[in-house]
């Protein structure tokens, strides 16, 4: 459980606006209960009963495969082994639903390839196993298949589990285009070339995107066609290990995108059809089509696809010690409309019949296994609705995350981009800031990777636009690149500071990447020259990017403070006309001045009696400022008839972050 604060409020009872939803509350806790016990056998727990289901396994003496498909008529094994063809000797027995096969030790070979054939009433096909580990695409056919994957000398893990961070400051990432090189990145070269930089920038937490096997490139990983595989065109499962185990070894923790929200359509890669019948594992007609996304919908009301499903979750913390989950596209498995389209207003759309009340079950389920498996495991919630309880306890009628993305803040910083700075609402923006449910903990963050998809912008890009390509070196003198410089710095500083209890960057944003991403596909001729992340601009001496990257590493510094996300943010100071933000957190002190062109001197912020220090600026001449503040000074609050004030000089576009001393 997460520690919270004496006075704390317990979690689904701070908001008077659920007291009459607590039947509907209450239901969804014996929901989750009735469920557990159908799916726990008697004397075992939830977790237990979540047992990785075999694909095909070598005990020791014989080789076991078994597959869950109801409405197949016979299945048997192909492969390498029997020359791609139908051989009576690998046909797999029927009970139940399940299909189960022995085979002696000599069957089969690391590095063989295998399907099933499946024939069903009316058809057959080849199909790849459900649980699947590892799955290969053949470079001329470009079909996948299955590759059985038994090391001789499998890789052990070394290196113990970082302990759980007080906070997570997550570095959201994607293996394939992480290298600079044009061309789809792999797991060693992720942990030789870019886990050193995630770790001396100051993050605590890696999140990986697209791990899970995907047949299109392009989907950004969220196409899932095999979720017990690791994507094979970043490398082996080995290679993956090797990459945690380094991860680990560097005190950083990995979280994974998991992705039970929808699955691919693909028949011959996923699990669409994968016995001839659809309902298999998703719903039938309508409700199993996902139209926005052109993919599946899971039926959670389907004990065989839970147990898929929080197998699925028990695999990874076990198999590749991962240490948690961001549970993608909450939203829409948690509403019947998926959540397209709608405005959420509204207590009522809460609990209303739009919701999916099943798959709210199975994420409690899906927390529960989590956190029994490995209680310092994290979960992470992406849900744009606002749903009550989402990352509060079960046993108080939530759904059991560890936190919330606040998804909101990115879309109100996005608006402020597009309009002139001496129109934004100071007021508007610390609310935005510090809006969160008081039950619930959240991760915030100035962009993800949502925001730099194609026909989308990094702020840095929305800020500067095209002055980005001729005016970043050092010395130039745009208007446009300056505001962008200044305000990138801010923005960030901002969130990050006044965040509810974790912050998220994109990586390569923390200096400033300037292009969108574009997967390689027809419309551009195949080409990764905006899937990759061009390091090489921070670490040229020559260009503005060195200062927002510096900066942003003194920034990581604060915000990994002990205890820092434990206090609660205080409001010093809100001042529209001078465009103005001042606001206190575990003794450190953030003033803002968002005002375009008005620096003011001698500007007064009540505070206690004490000595301050800066420890940050953001217009220092290192993070590529004006300099305009003499370094390293110490204010004196100074006792007044009204009250005792520091007296600040505050640069227009500027940021200023003192720390309280004590007397």
């Amino acid at each position: 459980m997460i520690p919270r604060l004496k006075n704390e409020p317990l979690p689904l009872k701070a908001d008077p606006w659920l007291n009459e939803f607590q039947p509907q509350l209450e239901k969804r806790r014996r929901m989750a209960e009735e469920m557990e016990k159908i799916l726990t056998p008697p004397g075992a727990t939830l977790a237990e009963s979540a047992l990785n289901s075999p694909d095909l396994v070598f005990d020791g003496s014989e080789w076991q495969f078994f597959e869950y498909a109801p409405h197949a008529e016979s299945i048997t094994l192909i492969g390498d082994f029997s020359n791609w063809e139908v051989r009576p000797e690998f046909s797999l027995k029927c009970c139940g639903g399940i299909w189960q096969g022995r085979f002696p030790a000599d069957t089969f070979r690391h590095g063989m390839h295998y399907l099933m054939h499946v024939t069903w009433h009316g058809g057959e096909g080849n199909r790849i196993p459900a649980f699947a580990r590892y799955v290969v695409q053949d470079e001329n056919t470009k079909l996948f298949c299955a590759k059985v994957w038994q090391p001789e000398k499998p890789y052990h893990f070394k290196n113990p589990i970082p302990p759980k961070p007080e906070s997570p400051l997550i570095y959201e990432s994607h293996v394939g285009m992480a290298q600079e090189e044009a061309k789809v990145g792999t797991f060693r070269e992720y942990t030789e070339k870019i886990l050193p930089r995630i770790a001396e920038a100051g993050y605590n937490t890696v999140q990986l995107m697209a791990v899970m096997e995907h047949p299109y490139y392009g989907s950004f990983g969220y196409h899932v066609a095999n979720f017990f595989a690791v994507s094979s065109r970043f490398g082996t499962p080995d290679e993956f290990k090797e990459l945690v185990d380094t991860a680990h070894g560097m005190g950083l923790r990995v979280i994974i995108d998991l992705v039970h929200s929808h699955a691919v359509k693909n028949e011959l890669e996923g699990l669409a059809r994968i016995d001839g019948s659809r309902s298999t594992y998703f719903h039938d007609g309508a409700r199993g089509e996902h139209s926005a996304w052109d993919s599946l919908c899971f039926n959670y009301n389907d004990p065989w696809v839970l147990h898929f499903l929080l197998s699925n979750c028990r695999y990874w913390l076990e198999e590749y010690h991962i240490d948690g989950f961001r549970f993608d596209g909450v939203t829409s498995m948690m509403y019947h409309h998926h959540g397209l389209n709608m405005n959420f207003t509204g207590y009522h759309q809460y609990f209303d019949d739009s919701v999916d009340v099943e798959a709210i079950t199975y994420l409690t389920l899906a927390n529960k296994v989590i956190h029994e498996i490995r209680p310092d495991a994290v979960t992470i919630a992406e849900d744009v609705s606002g749903m009550p309880g989402l990352a509060a306890p079960a046993e108080q009628g939530g759904i059991g995350f560890d936190y919330r993305m606040a998804m909101g803040v990115t879309d109100f910083w996005f608006k402020l981009f597009d309009i002139p700075d001496e129109n934004w609402n100071m007021f508007q923006l610390l609310h935005e800031l510090t809006n969160r449910r008081k039950d619930e903990r959240s991760v915030s963050y100035v962009e993800c990777h949502d925001q730099a998809i194609v026909g989308g912008q990094t702020a840095i890009f929305r800020l500067a636009g095209a002055a980005m390509y001729d005016s970043m070196h050092k010395g130039s003198q745009n208007m446009a690149v300056d505001r962008a410089v200044a305000l990138h710095k801010m923005a960030r500083l901002a969130t990050g500071a006044a965040a509810g209890n974790g912050y998220l960057n994109f990586m390569g944003n923390e200096f400033g990447h300037p292009e969108w991403i574009d997967f390689p596909r027809e419309g551009n001729n195949w080409s990764c020259d905006h899937a990759r992340r061009q390091w090489s601009l921070a670490d040229d001496p020559g260009l503005r990017f060195q200062f927002l990257n510096r900066f942003d590493r003194e920034m990581m510094q604060i915000l990994s403070t002990p205890g820092f996300y434990e206090a609660n943010v205080q409001h010093l100071k809100v001042d529209d006309n001078a465009k103005i933000i001042a606001f206190e957190r575990n003794d450190y002190y953030f003033i803002f001045n968002f005002h375009p062109c008005n620096s003011v001197s001698d500007y007064p912020l009540e505070v206690r009696p004490y000595v301050f220090e800066t420890v940050l600026d953001s217009d220092a001449a290192e993070f590529g400022g004006h300099a305009l503040r003499t370094p390293g000074q110490r204010y004196f609050a100074l006792q007044q008839t009204s009250g005792t004030f520091l007296k600040l000089y505050l640069p227009s576009r500027t940021a200023l972050v003192l720390k309280r001393l004590l007397k």
